[in-house]
């Protein structure tokens, strides 16, 4: 399992899938402050999810007609972080195969999976 994690996501969920086996590639750590446009062109490069909490790759993947192979949008809101990290590693980690070539969000009551 391979995944870019953008900047905003929450380093402990990054930490988290890491100690589950992930490949995860942070922005954060690599190339803190790049465009979404960039981050996105990383994950294409690598053929990677692209796991994110910015609601703006809904723009560039839905209006802008951007190539991805898969964005997972953590949409989670007022969740004591423990349990965010929990569900997003948890659905990452029994989802992937699923979330590939897909816009996914994750919220705090269901995650949506629209596939392309």
């Amino acid at each position: 399992m391979k995944l870019v994690a953008d900047e905003c996501v929450d380093f402990g969920i990054v930490r988290s899938l890491r100690e589950n086996g992930v490949n995860v590639f942070s922005i954060s750590e690599e190339l803190a402050s790049i465009k979404d446009k960039n981050v996105l062109e990383i994950a294409n490069e690598k053929e990677w999810l692209l796991l994110t909490e910015d609601r703006d790759f809904g723009e560039l993947v839905f209006r802008l007609n951007q190539a991805h192979h898969g964005i997972v949008y953590v949409k989670i809101k007022g969740l004591e972080r423990r349990l965010k990290i929990e569900k997003v590693v948890s659905i990452v980690l029994e989802h992937y195969k699923h979330l590939q070539n897909a816009f996914t969000i994750i919220t705090n009551e269901k995650m949506k999976i629209r596939k392309f």
